[in-house]
């Protein structure tokens, strides 16, 4: 946990080494070491960003259980020009737990706005968006635009597949011709104030935000 205190000093991110030292640390019915914990975070601490049920855990252990969790929707992103949103894309899609996020276009991305989390999400790459489609088909996941484009359905009240592929599209031209091509259905989040569009990264958090509230919503 983290915050700031009464003096406004930001308290230390995390937790500190396991209380009670390597005697207390956890273990297996038969006594042996539970080998979901990291032997370092145990004596030294867990400053990761990630939620409390995962403290201590290693990497590995805490994508195998993600992995028994994850929803059926895709993200991809069209990366033409190195879009600086593709980082907070992946970690939104942590946070509502996405099968995956597909990078389409150049396969190198900016990870800083990701904050780490793309050790936690499965991220694949196509080099077109030909080759995105095509495994999407594989699938058997319909794939579905989001962009304000002339002849655009609403995202609100849409009935989103439980199994699906959402798609953005760069973040200064919007999606390419060959995405809304080949898409079942363009979606477009409902704006009311003066400008003509929302940023990439936001415009996909609404968009799996609108997609737990269908099918995952505690």
């Amino acid at each position: 946990m983290h915050g700031v205190d009464g003096d406004g000093r930001r308290d230390e991110v995390g937790v500190g080494p396991w209380p009670g030292g390597a005697a207390a640390w956890p273990r297996l019915d038969d006594g042996t070491p539970d080998p979901r914990y990291d032997p370092e975070l145990l004596e030294h601490g867990d400053r990761r960003n990630v939620v409390d049920a995962y403290r201590y855990w290693t990497l590995e252990a805490v994508v195998a259980d993600l992995d028994t969790r994850r929803h059926p929707f895709h993200v991809a992103i069209e990366n033409w020009q190195h879009d600086l949103n593709i980082g907070s894309v992946v970690r939104t899609a942590n946070a509502f737990l996405a099968a995956e996020v597909h990078v389409v276009g150049r396969r190198r991305w900016n990870r800083r706005g990701a904050m780490v989390t793309d050790r936690y999400q499965h991220v694949r790459h196509h080099p077109d968006v030909a080759d995105l489609v095509t495994w999407a088909d594989e699938q058997g996941l319909p794939v579905l635009g989001v962009d304000n484009l002339p002849g655009s359905v609403p995202l609100e009240g849409y009935p989103l597949p439980r199994a699906c592929v959402l798609v953005f599209g760069q973040e200064s031209v919007g999606l390419s011709d060959e995405v809304r091509a080949t898409a079942r259905d363009v979606l477009h989040i409902a704006q009311f104030g003066s400008t003509r569009s929302i940023n990439a990264g936001a415009a996909a958090a609404i968009a799996m935000h609108a997609w737990v509230a269908q099918h995952a919503a505690p």
